[in-house]
């Protein structure tokens, strides 16, 4: 039976609980504990599969198809524990299955509340798995006050008073601001932000401090003794020159130990961190570095591409270099020549997206890095836009294009080399979509096998000719013009075992000029980099190396 730690946050939004939260289960794992890790997120929405990446970020994908929150992504590259549906709810999802449930009349016609009804869904989601794992490391988004999340914490606080003394502990994050001009951290934040759980029936056993100056021996005491925890479980967070030091940075601060002391667990296993100690080693102390341009749509917030910037970073760790990755708006290059801004780089990657806004720009990224024999990595529409650039250049399809622009414009402008697939098959069964389902249900997600023509570049990258990877995708590469494209130089080197979607293509005689359907930066992990981006990288090197 799992014990369980609820991770809060206070004061502001964005204090790093992902992290924490990730960091805290690599610990409990270096001290030979298994751990499962779950986000619980307040937002109406069932998922942020809908969200637009400036409102959101990155949208993470599990293989079993689930759209979740980035900080999934968090848990699973500091963990290596692939996350589930099960490890993702959000209040649109509890309120939905709420109310499928009062429909069929499974509620024999009582009067639905959010007491008990709600939360008594969300408890049930809590408990899932629970048998599987020794600790379940479960985190609220927003913050303590929130109106949206007092269902989730009314939920938690009733599911630690049921369960027996000593499995469930609270771990809550704060911000202790600096004021310069009287030069204190102040710590009445924190009292109020603790003030607030305490009102809602829950006290933490750890308190995290984020700080950006070192936090005084007397105000670590002072903060115990008004929030009513021991002054050893109140644990300094400091920034951090890269978010692969956590776990280390909270072992020296005495986390892990914290929490173990809070679960009675004595004496404490020994901790292991051979793994980050390396994955730091590889980090600091590269031996080259490599540019690597990402022509994008959504550069202007990062966490857009937050999965795509750490496994270029775990790239770099598996080649020993430091990867400098910078974000280029792709519609830039609708007005400007590509040559100027591209030239200075050693690899160029065009991630993915949805929309034909900026989709110019990036074909002719594509062009450039293609004609220029420059290392090019195309993800998702980043590889629809590199068959599109080989249609029109290549293969004399002046007007080649996609059904998604078509339909977006509500005309028809190009002759469509990716168009919307309406059926295909997923295991044993056949998944049908038509283009005006459901924004989710029109999507090809999660993991699907692939196979490898013998010989291709993506064979020996893998080192096998059968791979599995996560999709999130609508439209499809036609079959249809394959061979013609084939006969230009672009050759289909994945595809799925059926034969009928294409999954993966590369440039014949190119050094190295892949384009995958898929989304292989979701599986990548700083002490497992994906074979993909360690050889793109590896590629980027041995570009600058000729430079």
């Amino acid at each position: 039976m799992a014990r369980y730690i609820f991770i809060t946050g206070g004061v502001v939004s964005s204090l790093g609980k992902g992290l924490a939260s990730a960091a805290l289960g690599a610990l409990l794992q270096a001290r030979g504990y298994s751990v499962r890790l779950r986000k619980l997120d307040p937002y109406l929405n069932v998922d942020p599969g809908t969200m637009s990446p400036f409102e959101h970020g990155e949208v993470f994908v599990t293989d079993d198809g689930a759209e979740t929150d980035l900080d999934l992504g968090h848990y699973e590259r500091f963990t290596g524990v692939s996350a589930r549906k099960t490890d993702s709810i959000s209040s649109g999802r509890i309120y939905s299955n709420v109310l499928e449930k009062e429909r069929r009349g499974d509620y024999l016609g009582k009067t639905i509340q959010v007491v008990p009804h709600v939360t008594n869904e969300i408890k049930d989601f809590l408990r899932i798995g629970e048998e599987e794992t020794d600790f379940m490391l479960c985190e609220i988004g927003g913050t303590v006050g929130d109106i949206e999340g007092l269902p989730f914490f009314e939920a938690i606080r009733q599911f630690i008073h049921e369960r027996p003394r000593g499995e469930c502990i609270l771990m809550h994050l704060t911000l202790l601001p600096y004021l310069a001009a009287s030069g204190e951290l102040k710590t009445k934040p924190t009292q109020h932000s603790v003030k607030e759980l305490q009102s809602i029936g829950l006290a933490p056993d750890v308190l995290v401090c984020r700080s950006e100056h070192p936090i005084p021996e007397r105000e670590r005491e002072k903060i115990a003794l008004f929030c009513n925890v021991r002054a050893d479980a109140v644990i300094p967070a400091y920034d951090l020159k890269t978010i692969y030091e956590a776990p280390l940075a909270y072992h020296r601060a005495g986390l892990d130990q914290a929490v173990l002391n809070a679960f009675g667990i004595e004496p404490a296993p020994k901790p292991n961190l051979t793994r980050w100690e390396d994955v730091m080693d590889r980090i600091t102390n590269p031996e080259g570095e490599v540019r690597v341009a990402v022509v994008g749509k959504y550069t202007q917030l990062e966490d857009a591409y937050k999965s795509i910037a750490e496994a270029l970073t775990h790239g770099g760790m598996a080649n020993r270099v430091k990867v400098r990755a910078e974000w280029i708006d792709s519609e830039i290059f609708e007005k400007e020549d590509p040559a100027p801004h591209l030239e200075r780089f050693q690899a160029i990657l065009v991630p993915g997206g949805f929309g034909e806004r900026g989709t110019e720009g990036k074909i002719k990224a594509a062009r450039y890095a293609r004609e220029k024999q420059i290392p090019y990595l195309g993800i998702c529409l980043g590889m629809q836009m590199a068959v599109i650039e080989a249609a029109r250049n290549l293969a004399g399809l002046s007007d080649a294009g996609s059904e998604e622009f078509d339909h977006e414009a509500g005309a028809k402008r190009f002759t469509p080399v990716v168009y919307l697939l309406k059926e295909w098959v997923q295991g044993n069964h056949v998944v049908a979509r038509k283009l005006g389902d459901d924004k989710g249900g029109t999507m090809r997600l999660g993991a699907y096998d692939a196979a490898l023509v013998p010989g291709s570049k993506v064979a020996e990258v893998y080192g096998t000719t059968r791979i599995e990877e996560r999709h999130r995708h609508r439209y499809e590469v036609d079959t249809q013009f394959k061979d013609k494209l084939e006969s230009c130089g672009l050759v289909f080197s994945g595809m799925s075992p059926d034969g009928r979607l294409p999954e993966i293509v590369e440039v014949k005689g190119h050094p190295w000029y892949i384009g995958v359907q898929f989304h292989p930066e979701l599986k990548s992990k700083p002490f497992e980099p994906h074979p993909l981006f360690a050889d793109f990288v590896r590629a980027a090197r041995d570009v600058s190396r000729l430079v």
